[in-house]
């Protein structure tokens, strides 16, 4: 009996350790071991410094660049004056002397990256709060570059604050209204698809602000419903449902009729710009200039594949052509997001031969230099020194699969300055002279450290330790960079991750994940790879005995123009193509069970998630799409529009859908959508299954309640990767 008790303590305690060295789904969603990181760097006009809001968000701080230490507290909430208290913030905004502060509260999320907050003005003098707005709630907020005045925007009208008259404020514009005209800020679609939240700016001189202006009165109205739901509950929605109803162009509708506007401060008098722009066009960007007669205004084409960039005149509303960037496709993103305007001039990025480059012109449009050339993309720029000519930015000059920091000299001299291969990204100081280096790979959670200009490391910031203490307790398995050839010549890249006790005497089931949209990557050397950091669900799955692989497809980004353009006007046939490549690859393998591969993905890899099971050559078992657009001609003009013409030009294009392609669906298909998507509309997975159901195809399918596109907020997270986890273990 002795022996027996010792032997069932003995298998307690082994049960135990295994299970404590097993990952949970649950502790994964709740964000247990997510990386530390450092947010919210905010580089200092002394070039010395940079400000970060502290933990308890009742602090902003002062670092040094050069040591990582605390030089300084800028703002603490119990150190004010006056009869304004808070209790903590959620962001600010520094002035451009940074004696002033706007202080952000109340933070409410309207779309992806617009909001309304209350903002105080602080007095970094006299350590005084005071509202920036009595009048409500307020949208992007803008400094004068002389610190003296803030333009603002509520209720899709423009307001002005002059603090030089006692806060006195102004309303420049009338005519805002909802679901009609906005000032100063982006509709949806501008908003999501030029990656933008505010269309407001004042010239060099605080003499004028310039705006653009949004007439979406002909745009159609979609709308979807509220119900009461559950964390957070809409209590108004008690008894009968509501709706949300909003100006979403769907592609081939009509758009917004932009225009650029001027509001001259001491006449108080308002003009139209005369900037050239056909009648469907886009305004993607206004940038304040160094001159105070000139703003930069870029245009695009609807088929955007040429973008113009006037020097508009805000005073006279002339407009002049200096720049025009014409490419083979589309432009994408980079030409605007990554446009720096300095003294006398401007830096772009253009893929006008194929590869993302860096070129510095004059403000007249005169190319001054093209900062870097070759096979290789440029996917962040950081700034130029004036002082030394030098450029920084950020590559794929080492592989597709990673980036460096580079600087590039006065005489065309390249250096590398980041030292470890993977990801490395940067924050540097306003004189360029240290910067923030985060560094991480596949196998290396991010890692923080503070550099000079030549790339020395001066401190190391945050290093993770401690989450690769607690992840080397765990069970978990190998994960390796692959590549194979497809049946007609293309190489991919692709990653996998195997279970601990991998033996290439057993068959594996294979869970393969992707995104497979334009431009994107999801096989990089980096820790971000994969589901949740450090392919932390790629490995919970690996404990329940999967192998899960990723493989970017033709059409996806890194690899230059040629490799991502050529699924232009036909989305999803050769993205799904290359997925089904991928299944027969891996079935070859002598440790894949070809009769068990499964594929999922989120929003476009949803997408490519329905044409790989529907592709026609039956390799998937298994398959779960979340959120999927189904049919292109239910997302949006921008986005769609870019990779494929309107549906009126390229009718065949949109005739490759997953709504096209149901009679074909094989394997077993689990569809997850939120009700409240304002994105890829549940109309999508709506008109998807019934497709289905006409053509006798077996499903099932989940709706998650007032989610939106990310399906998040109490315990839904958790919720939706169980299901999908549950799928693949009971189909597989």
């Amino acid at each position: 009996m002795k022996r027996i008790a010792l032997l069932l303590c003995s298998l307690f305690v082994a049960h135990c350790a295994f299970a404590s060295a097993r990952l949970d789904l649950k502790e994964l969603c709740s964000g247990k071991y997510t990386a530390r990181r450092i947010y919210g760097v905010h580089p200092l006009n002394d070039g010395e410094r940079y400000s970060q809001l502290s933990a308890d968000r009742k602090q902003i701080v002062a670092y040094s660049f050069r040591t990582g230490q605390q030089e300084s507290t800028l703002f603490d909430v119990d150190k004010t004056r006056g009869k304004v208290k808070l209790e903590n913030i959620d962001g600010y905004v520094m002035s451009p002397d940074e004696k002033n502060i706007l202080i952000q509260t109340k933070t409410q999320s309207i779309y992806r990256r617009s909001k309304t907050a209350v903002y105080y003005i602080y007095s970094m003098v006299n350590r005084t709060l005071t509202p920036l707005s009595d009048g409500g709630p307020q949208e992007c907020p803008v400094w004068s570059p002389d610190g003296y005045m803030v333009a603002f925007v509520r209720d899709n009208n423009i307001h002005l604050v002059k603090l030089l008259f006692n806060n006195s404020e102004s309303q420049v514009t009338k005519d805002g209204k909802f679901n009609h005209v906005i000032n100063g800020k982006p509709d949806w679609v501008n908003e999501e698809e030029f990656v933008t939240d505010r269309s407001l700016t004042f010239n060099a001189d605080n003499t004028m602000l310039c705006w653009i202006r949004y007439d979406e009165t002909e745009v159609p109205t979609f709308s979807f419903p509220w119900y009461k739901g559950m964390n957070p509950e809409k209590q108004e929605y008690l008894t009968y449902p509501g709706s949300y109803e909003y100006k979403y162009p769907m592609a081939g509708e009509r758009n917004s009729k932009v225009s650029v506007l001027s509001y001259d401060i001491k006449s108080h008098q308002t003009r139209t710009l005369q900037v050239p722009l056909e009648s469907d066009g886009y305004i993607p960007r206004i940038f304040m200039t160094s001159d105070p007669t000139k703003l930069a205004v870029v245009t695009l084409n609807r088929h955007q594949d040429r973008m113009d960039l006037y020097m508009a005149n805000p005073r006279s509303t002339e407009a002049r052509l200096v720049l025009r960037d014409e490419v083979e496709h589309y432009i994408g993103e980079n030409a605007y997001n990554q446009m720096l305007f300095t003294d006398g001039g401007f830096v772009m990025c253009s893929e006008r031969d194929g590869w993302n480059h860096i070129y510095h012109y004059d403000l007249n449009g005169n190319l001054k230099k093209q900062v870097t050339s070759g096979k290789y993309m440029v996917t962040d720029f950081y700034g130029y020194d004036k002082l030394t000519g030098a450029y920084y930015y950020q590559s794929t000059q080492e592989s597709p699969l990673r980036r460096a920091i580079y600087k590039t000299d006065a005489k065309g001299k390249v250096v590398k300055l980041s030292a470890q291969a993977g990801t490395n990204s940067a924050v540097f100081s306003k004189t360029m002279k240290y910067y923030m280096n985060v560094y991480s790979n596949l196998q290396t959670p991010p890692v923080t450290t503070l550099c000079d200009y030549s790339g020395r490391t001066l401190k190391t910031l945050v290093d993770n330790k401690d989450l690769v203490s607690q992840l080397a307790t765990k069970q978990l398995g190998t994960k390796e960079f692959f590549t194979f050839k497809t049946s007609n010549g293309t190489e991919l890249n692709g990653y996998m991750v195997r279970p601990a006790d991998f033996s290439t005497s057993r068959k594996y089931p294979v869970i393969m994940f992707q995104y497979s949209g334009p431009g994107s990557q999801q096989v990089l050397d980096s820790w971000q790879t994969g589901n949740m950091g450090g392919c932390l669900y790629e490995q919970y799955l690996a404990q329940l005995g999967f192998i899960s692989v990723c493989v970017d497809g033709r059409g996806t980004g890194g690899r230059g123009a040629a490799f991502e353009k050529q699924t232009y006007l036909r989305m999803g046939q050769l993205e799904a193509e290359d997925q089904v490549e991928t299944a027969l690859y891996l079935a070859s393998l002598p440790y894949i069970d070809k009769n068990r591969i499964g594929i999922w993905g989120w929003s476009f890899g949803g997408f490519c998630t329905l044409m790989s099971m529907s592709e026609g050559r039956p390799v998937f078992a298994a398959g779960v799409a979340v959120a999927p657009p189904t049919c292109w001609r239910y997302y949006d003009s921008v986005y769609t529009e870019r990779f494929m013409r309107t549906p009126q030009e390229n009718p065949d294009g949109y005739g490759v859908s997953a709504i096209s392609r149901a009679p074909q669906l094989s394997g077993n298909l689990l569809i997850c959508h939120g009700l409240a998507d304002d994105n890829v509309h549940f109309r999508n997975t709506a008109e998807y299954v019934e497709a289905l159901v006409q053509a006798d195809k077996d499903f099932k399918m989940l709706t998650y309640t007032n989610r939106n596109h990310s399906i998040f907020g109490g315990n839904t997270r958790y919720h939706l990767y169980r299901q999908i986890t549950q799928w693949f273990q009971r189909e597989m």
